[in-house]
């Protein structure tokens, strides 16, 4: 059984897209490739590679793609996980399935935090959900496409 190849896309690459791919190879590495890239190119947020570490998950090793950098990747599933990745996505090669799945911007969120503890409350808050999210996969990526796949 081959892996789905999956790239989580947003805006940057330095947050959401990050998180979920840290949360797919730590989830679900046997039936994953996952990947992450963005639209461009903003370097790892370190608060999300924090909060990432409270929850067992060392993305610090990652850095900020562009999706230029993977086009040539032949993916099944391409999940854009920001707004402005899903009304600016690329299109990719092959029989890609482009899917989106969005999430609150947690930089956006904490720039109005008063404290540096409020601040990471957002990032975590964001990074339960993705981890939610990633937890249904592959299957919730099946059944949105039962006809282009089997596992």
């Amino acid at each position: 059984m081959s892996k789905l190849k999956v790239l989580f896309l947003c805006t940057g690459n330095s947050c959401r897209s990050q998180m979920a791919e840290g949360w797919a190879r730590a989830l679900k590495s046997a039936q994953i490739e996952a990947y992450s890239a963005g639209i461009e190119t903003h370097g790892l947020n370190p608060n999300a590679v924090k909060v990432m570490a409270e929850a067992g998950v060392d993305i610090s090793g990652h850095h900020s793609k562009h999706v230029s950098e993977v086009s040539q990747i032949p993916f099944d599933f391409v999940i854009t996980v920001c707004g402005h990745a899903q009304e600016n996505c690329p299109v990719f090669p092959g029989r890609a399935v482009v899917l989106h799945q969005g999430f609150d911007d947690p930089p956006k969120l904490a720039a109005t935090a008063k404290t540096e503890e409020e601040a990471l409350e957002h990032y975590r808050r964001v990074r339960d959900e993705i981890r939610a999210y990633i937890e249904t996969l592959p299957e919730a990526l099946m059944r949105r496409n039962p006809l282009s796949f089997s596992l």
